[in-house]
């Protein structure tokens, strides 16, 4: 499988994730900048990575000046066809201010950027069963939707993770930034559009004493480490 590592200008987990694929998960990774516009490379079976970071700054909202970039033109496109799209912390934000995704990410409840381990459950029809360990970094984190999109969301199961407790149950003190519902990641009605708000790439390797981030991938693209 080969993956695109979107680097916008403020990007700063962009070349963490293309170690964890290219190291830890033995993928092909390539770097695209954000005024490329060819992604010709990729089938649909690929997908398209956009990190986290600080996209353009984050002059105006999370995300929003990054969904005007070339680059992001040609993922719209891709998704649409049916290509894989991945979106982390900043990535995650950019997919909904695209359309990608619904919904979108508001600044955390307590109104501080929060940098720790979180637990994470996963959703209803994920293949995983128990309560992972995943880093967060993020301001601007808590998911928030209409009741209706919701309830969508929900009922169709595309809710990716659910912020929760050692024990997997999801209480106040467990969700992070007031994220509604505790969600910490979804996907697209299609699903071939995932975003989420922890950061996977920085749990892939025994050298970081973490790799729950390797089941996110393998549940996600189905793909494990070449013996």
């Amino acid at each position: 499988m080969k993956f695109g590592v979107v680097v916008f200008p403020g990007s700063n987990c962009d070349r963490d994730m293309a170690e964890a694929l290219s190291q830890d998960l033995q993928q092909e990774v390539v770097m695209l900048w954000h005024k490329d516009k060819d992604l010709s490379m990729f089938r649909e079976d690929d997908c398209i990575v956009l990190p986290g970071g600080f996209s353009y700054g984050d002059y105006l909202r999370c995300g929003a000046i990054a969904r005007f970039s070339p680059m992001m033109q040609e993922v719209v496109r891709f998704a649409q066809k049916g290509g894989k799209v991945l979106g982390v912390c900043n990535g995650f934000q950019i997919l909904c201010e695209s359309g990608l995704l619904p919904g979108v990410l508001l600044r955390n409840a307590g109104q501080q950027f929060i940098c720790r381990n979180v637990r994470l459950r996963p959703g209803t029809e994920s293949n995983q069963k128990r309560v992972l360990t995943i880093p967060i970094a993020h301001g601007e984190g808590r998911y928030y939707a209409s009741p209706e999109v919701l309830d969508t969301i929900i009922s169709n199961n595309q809710v990716l993770y659910y912020y929760c407790n050692e024990e997997g149950q999801s209480t106040p003190e467990s969700n992070p930034n007031g994220a509604l519902q505790h969600i910490a990641g979804i996907c697209n009605a299609d699903r071939n559009v995932f975003g989420m708000m922890p950061h996977p790439e920085r749990a892939c390797s025994q050298d970081l004493g973490n790799t729950d981030g390797l089941e996110i991938f393998r549940s996600l693209f189905g793909i494990t480490p070449h013996n």
